[in-house]
Formats: C-alpha cells, sequence, structure tokens
C-alpha cells in the first residue's frame, strides 16, 4: 500500500462503498460504467478547483448511478453533505473536510485501480474484486 492509500484508506473505501451498493442493486453493472463516472466526477471536481463550471456529462443509466452516489460520497467528504439519523438530525462523524484536490486524487487512484482490475479479470473484473471488500 503507498502512502497516499494508507492516509486516504477511509475515503478510498466510502468511495468503493458507494460503487458496491450500486453494484449491489444493479448487477449488470459494468467497470467501464464505473470507469465512466468516475471520469465524470474528476473532470467535475477538478473544473472546480480551476473555478470553471462543471461540464456536461452525459453518461449511461448505470454509470449516472455510479455518479450519483459517488458524488453524494465525496460532496460528504468535502463537508457539503451531512449524515442524519432516524430522527433527522444531523450526525457528527468529527472528520475533517477534504479539498477537492484530495477528492480528485482519491477518484483517480480508484479509476487506476478499475483500469488495472478489468484488465486482469474483464469486463467486471474491478466490480468483483472489490465487492468481496467491502460489507
Amino acid at each position: 500500500m503507498t502512502e497516499f492509500e494508507e492516509n486516504h484508506i477511509d475515503v478510498l473505501q466510502n468511495i468503493e462503498s458507494g460503487i458496491v451498493q450500486v453494484y449491489r442493486s444493479n448487477p449488470q453493472l459494468l467497470d467501464v460504467d464505473v470507469e465512466h463516472a468516475l471520469e465524470g466526477l474528476i473532470r467535475a471536481y477538478q473544473a472546480e478547483v480551476r473555478g470553471r463550471a462543471a461540464p456536461a456529462v452525459r453518461l449511461s443509466p448505470p454509470a449516472q448511478q455510479v455518479y450519483e452516489t459517488v458524488k453524494a460520497v465525496c460532496d460528504w467528504r468535502l463537508g457539503r453533505e451531512h449524515l442524519y439519523d432516524d430522527a433527522g438530525r444531523p450526525v457528527d462523524v468529527g472528520l475533517t473536510p477534504l479539498t477537492p484536490e484530495e477528492i480528485v486524487a482519491c477518484l483517480k487512484r480508484i479509476r487506476k485501480s478499475v483500469t488495472l482490475w478489468t484488465k486482469e479479470r474483464g469486463r467486471r473484473g474491478y466490480l468483483s474484486y472489490i465487492i468481496q471488500f467491502i460489507s
């Protein structure tokens, strides 16, 4: 594990949990859908860093579902979204908000993993690999 991965393991796990959540609800999801969603998110957060509007993204319905789920996770880690208890009260989990640059780096790291496992194991190589680690 690299130093980057060690320092951001919780964020990487949060993002991958979102991806697995979508995969469990849609077993037809492919690695390419995940890759397209991650690319769209990377472009959106990079635009934000540069002070520009996020580019329009056209995604297939499965990729759009990954995009929206992972975006919610990223926005939560950026401190823009909150978790709520059953009574609808915000829950403070004591996380320090990340920067958009850190989110971009985490998304790129996961995209690299998608590429690796797709080459190794095929169309669902990444998904079949990570699902064994996310409960």
